[in-house]
């Protein structure tokens, strides 16, 4: 899991997050407000007929892009493929965001927060 991923808050638009969506390592925007997960947007969800004014946490979502943290690895990965989501925020009581799990491209394994490093290095 990895345990600081980036965050948006609440009063984000959809604009800011076709922008954020342009590096192509971004698969979601965890939307949080005071530490509780108002919801996930993920790239389709930026469809044209939603204008970038729009605040995003009106067509973010938390069925089925969330995870409890005592959830089996196996449970979550089978999740994640078939609802074809690659992230799954991991939320506590009361929606607390605790981390975001992330299934590598090879879908043979999970990004930690060395990962996140050693890749915002090479770049």
């Amino acid at each position: 899991m990895v345990t600081c991923p980036t965050v948006h808050g609440s009063s984000v638009t959809v604009g800011q997050l076709r922008t954020f969506f342009g590096d192509s390592h971004v698969h979601a925007a965890v939307l949080v407000d005071e530490g509780t997960l108002v919801g996930v947007v993920e790239r389709a969800d930026l469809t044209s007929d939603v204008g970038d004014g729009t605040l995003a946490r009106t067509i973010a979502v938390l069925a089925g892009r969330t995870v409890d943290p005592g959830a089996s690895v196996d449970m979550a990965l089978e999740s994640m493929k078939r609802n074809d989501h690659r992230r799954l925020a991991v939320v506590g009581r009361d929606r607390q965001l605790l981390g975001l799990l992330c299934l590598k491209a090879s879908g043979l394994g999970f990004c930690s927060d060395l990962d996140l490093r050693n890749r915002s290095r090479e770049d």
